[in-house]
């Protein structure tokens, strides 16, 4: 019986587990994927019409985001291909990045369980405790104490990208979220471009959003 189309993340991070089983894991330890490893799916798979090209991005970008595989990429580890096969190890920087990106998602993780959180009764008043004068309390002290030290970023010598300039493999910095990223080009489409972050994670943007890095 002929299969179905897959029509959500779940489905095709499963298929990509019984198809490729030395290279993404879904309930094991999992490894760094080897940088480009989104070319090599569209090309096995691009005789069948099981899976979109957007739906295999949107499921690489969970399994790549996902904490088991942030945790995974580390300074020396070996990345590895659709095979299973080791090839280039993960360079400091991109240790870095990841170890960060995981930080960050477990902190807003954090956040999110707080809000979800049912509002605590208050317990029933014993007896009048002293007020503290206001001139003894120090505005904004305890916010302060909580506030997550910002990410440092490592410096990046960037340049303009010139209209013939734009290819696959172009190292570039790119700007996601707050902070520019380093990145590298694994698709040139005619609406928008897709690199793939240090971490292994694919995103797509608009070429004014990226800048080509200097050596």
């Amino acid at each position: 019986m002929e299969q179905q189309k897959l029509t959500n993340v779940k489905e095709t991070l499963a298929f990509l587990a019984e198809r490729f089983p030395k290279c993404f894991v879904l309930d094991a330890k999992v490894q760094p994927l080897k940088i480009g490893i989104f070319q090599d799916l569209a090309q096995e798979l691009d005789t069948t019409e099981l899976v979109s090209k957007r739906l295999l991005r949107m499921s690489l970008r969970h399994y790549t985001s996902g904490w088991k595989y942030l945790a995974s990429v580390k300074e020396g580890v070996a990345r590895i291909d659709l095979n299973g096969e080791a090839g280039d190890t993960v360079e400091a920087e991109h240790a870095q990045h990841a170890q960060e990106q995981l930080q960050l998602s477990k902190q807003k993780a954090a956040e999110i369980r707080e809000k979800q959180k049912p509002p605590r009764k208050a317990p029933p008043r014993k007896a009048a405790r002293a007020k503290v004068p206001e001139r003894n309390k120090k505005p904004g002290a305890a916010t302060q104490a909580r506030k997550p030290k910002p990410v440092s970023e490592p410096k990046m010598k960037v340049a303009p990208i010139q209209a013939d300039g734009l290819k696959v493999g172009l190292k570039v910095s790119v700007k996601v979220g707050q902070q520019p990223m380093p990145a590298t080009v694994t698709e040139v489409g005619k609406d928008g471009v897709f690199v793939q972050l240090n971490s292994g994670m694919t995103v797509k943007v608009q070429q004014q959003q990226l800048r080509a890095l200097v050596d």
